[in-house]
């Protein structure tokens, strides 16, 4: 015990320290609360029984804090200031990117940078993006680990644990990604954009979304900038390891490829948090008008076709933090109502014409077998209605008889095609039995007949008796 204790002075475990790496390896600087919340929700309905909130946020924060405290002992993490609320900020070092990388089973090109200096103005907007991957994963706590906890506490995290789940797990998420329009993912060139998370989690019905977070500073015509260089990144081709020519993006993540001559660009979700003097009620609509070429769909046969556009998606902070990705509060640019998160990235009256579709295709073709079927049973019950029967006894031709009295449809010696294998055989067998009989009856005949002619002989005229 000592022994670890001087290896890691606040006691933290293994695991952790490593909740802390994960967390801090995707979202690359936050604070001890949200670390806690993401990898220990239980914690959250600890300690309720304190008086103030700030006594209960340190106590549930505790172990998470003595991690953060073994880690920066290792050189693994360190300091990144303070919020604008004056919660200290934690971020991983080099050394601590290159643990995560581990943790996470990432590549450690795909790590990201250490965020130093993010927290010299109160990092907003990685809190922001913080609470963002939040409320989109909303974390279930354990609750056997919750037993001995007051009927309160126990009664409000059974609740959270029967609410609709998030989306994902944190290794499905990534921030400060860069999609480069031209260089290379290590090294990006100008004219690209920096997506503030991308979610991929196919398990969930969401295998690839861009989300961009936006605290109400900057103005529709900034932020429709943004997407014009999400647009040139999707457009760019590069080649692939079987030399074929295909988007970039798909290089790197799997979604949806072409289906029924439709192949869309993947989802950008926008985040609003509104803390800056911008009104996001004013903003979209003016987005939507900017950006229209992006996103609009073309007239198809009963739905919109959306092949080679961007599903653009808005919604804001703080109904997400309200009521998750499962929530009615995702508007899709093009539409007028609200949607949950999955309908508003696809296209659900596609999906259901095409659905309608294959369901007629379904009784198209089951009708069809059923008219062959028919026609089927016909042709056999007609063929069956030709089927001879024997001269000698009456019974039906079994196909290989029919088929050889077809052939050679004259008698012949030892052939009687009018009558089944046993009748001819009988047949046959009694003309065999007449030949062996037939030159003991010719020769019985002619016995009979000398003596008939001998008795004739002795009646002739003119001869004495």
């Amino acid at each position: 015990m000592a022994g670890r204790r001087l290896t890691n002075p606040a006691g933290s475990s293994n695991d952790l320290r490593g909740d802390v790496l994960r967390v801090l390896g995707v979202l690359k600087v936050a604070t001890a609360d949200q670390i806690q919340r993401i990898a220990s929700p239980h914690l959250t309905y600890r300690h309720t029984t304190k008086p103030t909130a700030s006594e209960r946020k340190t106590a549930r924060t505790a172990s998470h804090a003595g991690a953060l405290s073994d880690l920066r002992k290792h050189g693994l993490a360190e300091n990144g200031g303070t919020t604008r609320a004056g919660e200290s900020l934690r971020n991983l070092t080099t050394k601590g990117l290159e643990a995560a990388s581990y943790e996470l089973g990432r590549p450690l090109t795909e790590m990201g940078s250490t965020a130093r200096g993010a927290g010299s103005s109160g990092a907003t907007h990685p809190m922001a993006v913080n609470e963002t991957v939040i409320a989109l994963l909303r974390p279930k706590p354990d609750l056997r680990l919750l037993t001995a906890e007051p009927a309160e506490a126990k009664a409000a995290a059974q609740a959270a644990v029967d609410a609709p789940a998030g989306v994902g797990t944190i290794a499905s998420y990534a921030t400060e990604v860069p999609l480069p329009a031209t260089g290379t993912w290590g090294a990006p060139g100008k004219g690209g954009a920096q997506a503030d998370i991308v979610l991929t989690a196919p398990q969930d019905g969401i295998p690839l979304l861009f989300i961009e977070v936006d605290n109400c500073h900057e103005t529709a015509e900034e932020i429709a900038a943004k997407l014009l260089k999400y647009a040139r990144f999707f457009k760019r081709q590069m080649k692939d390891t079987d030399g074929k020519d295909k988007p970039m993006w798909r290089t790197r993540w799997m979604a949806r490829v072409a289906e029924r001559g439709e192949a869309p660009h993947p989802p950008v979700l926008i985040v609003f948090n509104h803390i800056g003097a911008r009104d996001p009620n004013r903003t979209v609509p003016r987005l939507q008008e900017l950006t229209r070429p992006l996103w609009a769909g073309e007239p198809a046969d009963g739905f919109s076709s959306y092949d080679r556009k961007i599903p653009i998606i808005a919604t804001g902070l703080r109904n997400l933090c309200e009521h998750g990705p499962n929530g009615p509060l995702f508007l899709r640019f093009g539409r007028t109502h609200m949607q949950p998160l999955r309908d508003a990235i696809g296209n659900p009256r596609r999906d259901a014409v095409l659905a309608l579709r294959a369901e007629r295709a379904l009784v198209q073709h089951a009708e069809y077998q059923e008219q062959l079927r028919r026609a089927a049973e016909q042709k056999r019950a007609e063929h069956e209605a030709g089927r001879p029967v024997c001269a000698g006894c009456g019974t039906k031709f079994d196909n290989d008889r029919w088929e050889n009295t077809r052939l050679s449809p004259e008698p012949g010696h030892r052939w009687h095609p009018t009558l089944c294998e046993p009748c001819e055989a009988k047949t046959v067998a009694a003309e065999d039995q007449a030949e062996r009989d037939r030159p003991e009856q010719e020769a019985a005949i002619a016995e009979t007949a000398e003596k008939a002619r001998g008795w004739r002989a002795r009646f002739r005229p003119g001869q004495a008796p």
